[in-house]
């Protein structure tokens, strides 16, 4: 079986939904990750998705937002929220594609800081290719390769052991060379390319190295 994973990102408005939008731009608001998303016959919506931060803050946005049908938020901290709400066109064509290829999305799939997504589907080289020429032809819409390969559950296990943000700098260093020999990326240039500080760059690091080591050795 093989796998691809790109960074999926709306060129029109910078976001999938004005609801994503309105979430993105609220500093008090981290999304993490969508546990379950389909499309509904009566054209909504129904996603089950990780959040943290300020609960009460979200629950009074999606109270005020006209396209949210229902919604139920459960956890303090870092929650679980579900909701319902109308498509719209980039959201409608996710689900589309999802719907008529032959490729399985593996969940979650991850939120990034700037709103883009990050996908990994699982199936057929044959059939990335076609998904990939359908995204990009497609209005609004805009993906980007991150990787692909042969899928290894054991690997895919080991990350799972990590919060989205984690995984999110840990892929930023992996792309920017700081795992490499001779080590090709400083805690600063790490910290440019997430948007956090330098010191708090190192603390994730550590903590993440701790966390998947962890897991390799049991």
């Amino acid at each position: 079986m093989r796998y691809l994973t790109v960074r999926l990102h709306a060129t029109e408005g910078g976001a999938f939904h004005p609801l994503g939008k309105q979430l993105a731009d609220e500093p008090s608001i981290q999304r993490e990750a969508i546990h379950h998303v389909e499309l509904l016959a009566n054209g909504t919506v129904l996603t089950l998705a990780e959040a943290s931060g300020d609960r009460e803050r979200y629950e009074k946005l999606m109270a005020t937002v006209p396209s949210v049908r229902d919604y139920s938020v459960s956890g303090e901290q870092r929650w679980i929220a579900m909701s319902q709400f109308e498509a719209r066109d980039q959201v409608q064509q996710l689900l589309e594609f999802r719907r008529e290829s032959n490729l399985v999305i593996k969940m979650p799939i991850r939120i990034n800081v700037d709103g883009s997504l990050r996908i990994t589907f699982l199936g057929a080289e044959s059939a990335f290719q076609e998904l990939y020429e359908d995204m990009n032809q497609s209005t609004g819409l805009d993906a980007d390769i991150v990787g692909t390969g042969t899928y290894d559950p054991d690997t895919a296990s080991s990350l799972r052991v990590l919060t989205t943000r984690q995984q999110e700098i840990l892929q930023a260093a992996v792309e920017e060379g700081y795992y490499n020999n001779p080590r090709e990326a400083t805690h600063d240039e790490l910290a440019d390319v997430v948007g956090i500080a330098p010191t708090t760059i190192g603390n994730h690091l550590r903590e993440i190295e701790s966390r998947v080591f962890e897991t390799l050795v049991r």
